[in-house]
């Protein structure tokens, strides 16, 4: 009987401790409008996957729609998740899947600028290397040449505008010390911001292992990006200068932005297109309307009937006729304010960032790890328990067996 109870005990302490990692829902899961079903193979799951931030809002905590009561219907968009939020205050207006991983594709870069643009000086000349042009074939770039030598402005022009992944490797190596050493400060970047459950591998947002991110996440690292003036100068240019390279016998050109929302949208500020096979459209875009400035982000957007912009524009639509009041939840600040000095948030202004800071602010990101170390605690102590019980049951009932016995 002792035994039976034992084992009770153990089940239900098992059943009560959350599994690690498991983000638990309390909300049901709304199909959102327009959403396509995708096969389980098609998206990333990291596993453990890593718990969604504490105090985002309890209703994005959804792998389908989260809108505030009362709000009209958001579009029908093709994307997998997406999330609209107000650009100052943080307010997230709604969302569909706002945790759900995805691959970002191109989105990628504005995690590098997060973390890099602070700590170049935009007027330095830097002369590419030919490690900088070891990218896919084919992929979207530049245009630079190995031995060019470029102002890193324009090496900033040429990662927004174009899309450059040559640009984009010049700038992690520039910022980290070797092109892998600056996309391990991205993802230290992310998890200072709390972007927990973005993983960068590549600088230019090409597939790599285990590489993803969320909606909610790309909120967090667009609206960081956009507190920066020469962010917003770079992201609302139409058209740049790629200089000659009178050395290297090659004529300097023009380059026009690839986002289509500056071109088409009333008020638009600007954002960033993006496109793999594997990741389908990615885009993250901003506007401003009557002194209000929305953010949309979407991952995994088929491009019919709308492309990946035009799906912004649609959401974007939706979030300037919702209430100023309306929210769902919010973008979680990090730490350390937004714009702060670079010495306070451990970005110095030049050298690749301390391999140790970015050890702790990975260790604080995976929130799975602790909760996983407090189910095992707690599964321990129980089994520690049942076995002192049994012994001290077992020993009783030889005791009662030994005086009957002497009697």
């Amino acid at each position: 009987m002792y035994w039976r109870a034992v084992v009770a005990a153990l089940a239900c302490a098992v059943v009560a401790t959350p599994m690690a990692g498991r983000p638990e829902r309390s909300v049901r899961d709304v199909p959102c409008p327009g959403a396509v079903a995708r096969p389980a193979s098609a998206r990333p799951h990291p596993s453990p996957p890593v718990p969604p931030p504490a105090g985002a809002g309890e209703r994005l905590r959804t792998a389908g729609l989260a809108v505030p009561a009362g709000a009209t219907r958001p579009p029908a968009v093709t994307a997998d998740s997406w999330l609209v939020a107000d650009l100052d205050t943080g307010a997230v207006l709604g969302g569909c899947g706002p945790h759900e991983y995805g691959r970002p594709a191109s989105v990628q870069k504005l995690l590098l600028v997060a973390a890099v643009m602070p700590r170049l000086d935009p007027n330095r000349v830097v002369e590419v290397t030919e490690a900088d042009m070891d990218f896919e074939p084919g992929s979207s770039a530049v245009g630079l040449v190995r031995g060019g030598r470029y102002r890193i402005d324009t090496l900033w022009l040429g990662l927004l505008l174009n899309s450059g992944n040559d640009a984009a490797n010049v700038l992690a190596r520039l910022g980290g010390g070797t092109a892998a050493a600056g996309v391990a400060g991205m993802n230290a970047e992310a998890r200072r911001l709390g972007a927990y459950r973005t993983h960068a591998a590549t600088p230019s947002g090409l597939d790599g292992p285990g590489q993803v991110t969320t909606a909610y996440d790309l909120a967090l690292i667009a609206r960081a990006d956009f507190t920066r003036p020469d962010f917003r100068r770079y992201v609302a240019s139409r058209q740049a200068w790629i200089p000659p390279q009178p050395r290297l016998h090659q004529a300097g050109y023009g380059i026009q932005n690839d986002n289509q929302l500056l071109y088409r949208y009333r008020g638009a500020l600007g954002g960033k297109t993006g496109y793999t096979d594997l990741a389908r459209h990615s885009f993250v875009g901003a506007a401003q309307r009557d002194g209000r400035r929305l953010l949309v982000t979407l991952l995994g957007a088929d491009a019919s009937p709308q492309r990946g912009w035009e799906q912004g524009a649609a959401l974007l639509d939706w979030g300037f006729a919702q209430p100023r009041s309306a929210t769902v939840g919010r973008l979680v600040p990090p730490p350390q304010p937004l714009g702060g000095s670079p010495a306070a948030t451990g970005r110095a202004t030049g050298g690749p960032a301390p391999v140790a800071a970015e050890a702790a602010s990975t260790a604080a990101g995976d929130r799975s790890t602790p909760r996983l170390v407090g189910a095992i605690g707690v599964i321990a102590a129980m089994l520690v328990a049942a076995l002192a019980g049994a012994w001290w049951w077992n020993g009783r009932r030889i005791g009662r067996r030994r005086g009957d016995l002497d009697a």
